[in-house]
C-alpha cells in the first residue's frame, strides 16, 4: 500500500498547499495529489491554483515526492499536452507520477462554460475518458495514439517516455468499467467502506472481461478524512467542524477506525490511499502515523 495526501488548490497563495507538500514529505507520504478545477465547485468567483504548476513546484522543493492529478476532466486539456505536462511532471519529482482522468459532473459543465470548452453528453464523454486513458498510456510510453471515435491522432513520440501511472477516477459503474477496459487503477472518490469494496470487486470482474489481469487495474481509495485519536476527540472536532459549516458528508473515524479502513480496502486489492485531511493543520501527521503502524 501507498500513501498520497492531497493539498487544497483553492487558495489564491500557492505557498500554503506548497508548505502542506513539505510536510507530506517530512511525514513519509508517497505522493502529493491535487485535483484539477478551473474554480472551486459551484463557486466562480474563487481562486484556484493551476494544479500541474502546483506540482511542479512541489516536487521541484521535495525530491522524491510523487506528484498525482487526480482528476483532469477528459477534454479539458488537448491530448498531447495534457500527456506531456504529465511526463514532465514524473521527470521532475522521480517519484511516482499520477495521471488521473474524469467523466465531469455538473460542476465541470459549469468550468467548461467558463473556459468555452465543448461538454458533450456522458454518452461521448464515456468514450472520451476512455480514448484519452488509452491514448494517455500510449503516449506517455514514448509511442503514438492513432486516434479515435472522440479523440484526434497524437503522432508522437513525446520524448522522454515517462514512468507515469493513468487511473480514472469516479464513484460509476460507467466510469469503473471504462478505468476496467482501459485504465492502469481506478479511484473511488469518498465512497462509504461497503460501496467501494462492493465496486473493487466489481472492477476486478470487468477487468477479466475485458481480457485484462484484475491486478493490472487494481482499485485506490481517496477522500476527506477527519479523524481523532479517539471518540471524544473526534466528537470534539465533528462539532467544530459542523458550526463552521463545513460538510459532515465525509470519512470520519478514530485512529483505530482509520485502521480498519486501511485493512478493508487492502483486502479488496486497494494500492493507494489518499485522503484530504480535515480538521487542524497536525491530522496530515496523525494520519500519516496511523496508516503506516
Amino acid at each position: 500500500m501507498k500513501y498520497g495526501l492531497f493539498l487544497s488548490a483553492f487558495t489564491s497563495e500557492p505557498r500554503k498547499p506548497l508548505a502542506v507538500a513539505g510536510r507530506a514529505a517530512a511525514a513519509g507520504y508517497d505522493a502529493v495529489f491535487v485535483y484539477d478545477h478551473l474554480f472551486p465547485p459551484g463557486a466562480p468567483d474563487r481562486p484556484s491554483v493551476e494544479p500541474y504548476t502546483l506540482l511542479a513546484a512541489a516536487a521541484a522543493a521535495n525530491p522524491g515526492l510523487g506528484v498525482g492529478v487526480l482528476v483532469s476532466r477528459a477534454g479539458y486539456r488537448p491530448l498531447g499536452i495534457l500527456a506531456k505536462e504529465t511526463a514532465s511532471l514524473a521527470h521532475l519529482s522521480g517519484g511516482d507520477a499520477v495521471l488521473g482522468l474524469g467523466l465531469g459532473d455538473r460542476f465541470g459543465r459549469a468550468e467548461h462554460d467558463v473556459a468555452g470548452l465543448p461538454f458533450p453528453p456522458i454518452e461521448e464523454r464515456t468514450v472520451l475518458l476512455q480514448e484519452t486513458a488509452l491514448a494517455s498510456r500510449a503516449l506517455l510510453g514514448g509511442g503514438s495514439w492513432q486516434g479515435g471515435e472522440m479523440t484526434p491522432a497524437v503522432r508522437g513520440p513525446l520524448l522522454p517516455a515517462a514512468p507515469a501511472a493513468v487511473w480514472i477516477g469516479g464513484t460509476s459503474v460507467r466510469v469503473a468499467r471504462a478505468a476496467a477496459r482501459a485504465a492502469d487503477a481506478w479511484n473511488g472518490w469518498g465512497m462509504p467502506t461497503e460501496a467501494f469494496t462492493t465496486r473493487a470487486r466489481q472492477l476486478a470482474d470487468w477487468a477479466s472481461e475485458a481480457g485484462r489481469d484484475p491486478a493490472e487495474v487494481p482499485p485506490t481509495w481517496a477522500g476527506i478524512v477527519l479523524v481523532g485519536r479517539d471518540g471524544a476527540e473526534l466528537g470534539s472536532l465533528e462539532k467544530r467542524r459542523a458550526e463552521s459549516g463545513a460538510s459532515l458528508d465525509i470519512w470520519r473515524g478514530t485512529t483505530d477506525d482509520l485502521r480498519r479502513l486501511r485493512d478493508r480496502v487492502t483486502e479488496v486489492g486497494a494500492t493507494w490511499m489518499v485522503p484530504l485531511a480535515a480538521g487542524p493543520t497536525d491530522r496530515s501527521d496523525l494520519i500519516a502515523e496511523t496508516l503506516r503502524s
